[in-house]
This record gives C-alpha cells, structure tokens and sequence, in this order.
C-alpha cells in the first residue's frame, strides 16, 4: 500500500504494509512542497517517487490538510497550501492507476493512525492534534473516526480564541494562531521587536534584521537555554493550548488527547500554563478522566497516518 503524506512544508510517499496489527514502512521519500506550481503538478511529482518505489498502485491512502471534502475527494484549500484549490485527488490517481484511493484530513487520519497503532490505542474516544504547521483535531468517537458530513469536523484551529492575536486559519486570534508552528513565531517576533527596542536581545533573534528568521523551533532552543523572552512565548501557546483542550473536554468528553509534533518536542516548555489554564476553564469531572500525551509514532506519524487509511480498505 502506499501513502502520500501532503504538506505545507514537505510531501512524503511512503510505501508500507500491515502484519499482525503492526504497520511496517518499508521504504519513504520526501521533497519539498513546492508553492510554485499546481495542486496536480505537485501530486504527479509524488507519483514518480512512488513509481521508483514499487508498482503495486492498488491501495493509495492521501493524508492532506483541510478544507477538504473526503467524500468527493476533493481538496478545497488548505491555507498552507495555497496552489491545492478544488483539487480532485481521488480522481485523480484512480484514472492514472485504478486501484482503491481514500482522501482525509491529516488530522482524521493522524487520529486513525495513533488510535490503531501508537498513545490512542484501547481507548473509546480519543481527540488528536497536529500543533505542527497548522493545528487540527481529528476525532475517534465510540470506536470510530468520525469525520463530520463532509470531512471537515474537527477544524479547532479555526476557532476564534481572542479578538486580537496572531494570525492562524485566516483568523486573527484564532486557536491555530496561538498554538501552532506559525503561531508561536509570530508571537516570538513580536515578543523579540518589542524587547530589542528596550535595549534587551533575545537569544533568538539579536537583531530586526533576524526577524523573518525566527521559527518555533528556534524559540525552543533558545527557551531550553533560558532565555526569558523566549520562554514567556512557549508559556503563552500553553495557556492557549489549555484554553483549546478545554473546550474539546467540555464538548466531547474524551478519555484520551494525543498531541504531536510541537507538544512532543516541546512537552516541558508547554505543560505548566497548559495545565493551569485546563484546571481553571475545564469541567472538574472531564478533565480527571483524560490523559493527555504526546504522540508515540514519531516524527514517522504522518506515515503511518496515510497508509492507515488504506490498511484494511474500511
């Protein structure tokens, strides 16, 4: 089976295979999402990785961000992937190959995949969230993944956390804003201008010349070395990821919360304010039967998310 892992910053075709109830990737390649050309041109680009890899085309699973429309297989217009509009993806790689393709938003199928193979494992209702790039939930509900009517359920980040804040999902002050790669530089930046005008430099960033080199990843190293202004970010997208997980409690009573990439990372620089914020704003009987844990498959998980899809061909 093959699966193509669509994203803002990389694609991956990975080609895998199920024994036992275990997920085996046996072979993966990854280039960068290119935002110069079309949806279509970027798809075929990972069509000859996975022609180098194998020629068996009979089970395509394709995890991609959202909007999305899963039951026509359609991408919408995911906002970090501004040249994947209305793109008929499905359709696509079953008129060029003709075996049995699924689209889902990554999130659904990154909750699939930890659900079946990684942290979710054994548990009833079990939220996941990207907090990569963007920040997405994708819901397993009763022993299910429930998607939502057309496959859009789930898009926490687009809700609007504050009036004013940094900008996630179009939204300005959106979950996605305060809690996701983008967000916490865009928090970082603004943190670091107004420290380098009182005289003081981040060790993230020693200039405004080094403003539009500022990632989350670089406040992170810079927190674990101390630094205040760089802690104080990481201690903001707690509280609002508190504040987010919140809501999900409240809502959706789930037993567990599976976080990725940034949160298992970054757990420690994230867990105090996350947790204060949850005491504070989530019903008391909800919030003592969740766990709340980082992903377990890795930097791998997005893998496994679109081979999951296809595994069993449910």
């Amino acid at each position: 089976m093959i699966g193509f892992d669509i994203g803002g910053t990389k694609c991956a075709v990975s080609i895998g295979e199920e024994i036992d109830g275990v997920m085996h990737i046996l072979d993966k390649k990854v280039i960068p999402t290119d935002h110069s050309i079309s949806g279509y041109e970027m798809i075929y680009k990972m069509c000859a990785l996975a022609e180098e890899m194998t020629d068996d085309f009979s089970r395509i699973g394709i995890s991609c961000g959202g909007p999305l429309d899963n039951k026509r297989g359609i991408i919408i217009s995911p906002p970090n992937l501004p040249r994947f509009i209305d793109i008929k993806a499905v359709d696509y790689l079953k008129e060029k190959y003709g075996g049995y393709v699924r689209l889902e938003n990554d999130a659904d199928a990154c909750a699939f995949a930890e659900w079946k193979y990684g942290a979710g494992k054994g548990s009833k209702n079990m939220i996941f969230l990207t907090f990569g790039t963007g920040m997405g939930a994708g819901l397993i509900l009763n022993g299910k993944l429930y998607s939502g009517t057309n496959g859009n359920a789930g898009e926490i980040g687009h809700v609007r956390m504050r009036d004013t804040g940094p900008i996630g999902y179009g939204k300005e002050g959106s979950f996605e804003g305060f809690a996701s790669g983008g967000g916490i530089a865009q928090m970082a930046k603004s943190a670091a201008k107004e420290q380098l005008e009182k005289g003081i430099t981040p060790l993230y960033c020693k200039s405004l010349d080094e403003l539009s080199t500022v990632t989350a990843q670089s406040v992170a190293e810079a927190a674990y070395k101390g630094d205040k202004t760089a802690i104080s970010v990481y201690k903001k997208c707690g509280e609002m990821l508190g504040y987010g997980l919140s809501i999900l409690i409240d809502v959706l009573n789930p037993e567990k919360i599976v976080i990725g990439s940034i949160y298992t990372r970054s757990q420690d620089l994230l867990q105090e304010t996350m947790m204060e914020a949850l005491k504070q704003e989530a019903l008391a009987p909800s919030l003592s039967v969740v766990e709340i844990l980082p992903a377990a498959l890795g930097e791998n998980l997005g893998d496994y998310a679109a081979l999951s899809l296809v595994a069993d061909n449910h």
